[in-house]
């Protein structure tokens, strides 16, 4: 993997992450794969779409999710925070419908502290908190000459432990397992188009 990607993903364990963006949903899944054992997943019951496990399946397998609907964003987040305490659940995911305050997102790294277990918070765009300890920013790219649209654009807004950056990557469905690829024109060994 290229420098920089490797030390800042998989996602760093006993902390609560952030991702935004449309890629949002697979970043999750992919990130949810890289861990072991089961996968808790808040959102809040009133949401109108729902998490497919035929879509989470490309991913990881479908017997490790556990869904959690909450009332609203304030039992979620009640729910987020038991699951990251209680460690049993080595990776939780809750999505996020009004940004969180500095309080709740310090609730939630400590709980994730306490558990041992990873959280990352699906956010709409431009509503972080303070508190996350990265955010990402995930985006399907155009790939003209693949047969699947997998390649996607992660770059890392925020990062407390580590430097910033943007990478191409594509995710191996036979393999299950994230691929660092170079953005096209700069494959090595490729002929550059006169310019």
């Amino acid at each position: 993997m290229q420098t920089g990607f490797s030390s800042s993903f998989p996602l760093r364990r006993a902390r609560v992450h952030e991702v935004c963006g449309p890629g949002a949903f697979a970043f999750a899944a992919i990130a949810a794969a890289s861990a072991t054992g089961p996968v808790i997943w808040v959102r809040e019951g009133w949401l109108a779409d729902s998490v497919n496990p035929v879509a989470v399946a490309r991913f990881f397998d479908p017997a490790r999710l556990l869904l959690a609907l909450g009332k609203d964003q304030t039992d979620s987040l009640a729910v987020t925070e038991e699951a990251l305490k209680d460690g049993a659940a080595p990776f939780v995911v809750v999505e996020v419908t009004r940004p969180l305050d500095l309080r709740e997102g310090r609730r939630l790294q400590l709980a994730a502290k306490a558990g041992r277990a990873t959280g990352l918070c699906l956010i709409p765009e431009g509503m972080g908190s303070n508190a996350a300890e990265t955010r990402w920013q995930a985006a399907p790219l155009f790939d003209p000459g693949a047969r699947d649209s997998t390649l996607m654009r992660w770059e890392s807004i925020k990062n407390k432990s580590g430097t910033l950056g943007a990478w191409h990557v594509r995710w191996n469905e036979e393999t299950r397992h994230l691929h660092v690829v170079s953005p096209a024109g700069e494959r090595p060994g490729s002929a550059r188009a006169p310019g």
